[in-house]
């Protein structure tokens, strides 16, 4: 069966940090892109950041020098380091591949506020 689980979600003050985790089953990490996405209120889900299964990363330019993806393909996991936390980054968290989908797992909330 195929299942994204999202961790590590929570409340943080402005300048914050959190790590997010994405554990995945099936194969759906073998040779793919990953991604993290987030969805806020009343806003389309977006790409945050992607990395393939080489190590390349590209993120979206609102989260530069900010936010880090990395990958553990033994453990079909991948992370989102998230430093310098502002209130716009409020939003649903998601994992799931770049290309070809699956389906949605529940995500994790994350929200900044003071």
């Amino acid at each position: 069966q195929v299942q994204l689980v999202e961790s590590g979600g929570g409340l943080v003050q402005p300048g914050g940090s959190l790590r997010l985790s994405c554990a995945a089953s099936g194969s759906i990490f073998s040779d793919n892109a990953m991604g993290w996405y987030r969805q806020a209120p009343g806003k389309q889900r977006e790409l945050v950041a992607s990395i393939t299964s080489s190590g390349k990363i590209n993120y979206a330019d609102f989260v530069k020098g900010r936010f880090t993806i990395s990958r553990d393909n033994a453990k079909n996991t991948v992370y989102l380091q998230m430093n310098s936390l502002k209130p716009e980054d409020t939003a649903v968290y998601y994992c799931n591949r770049v290309n070809y989908r699956v389906p949605w797992g529940q995500g994790t909330q994350v929200t900044v506020s003071s």
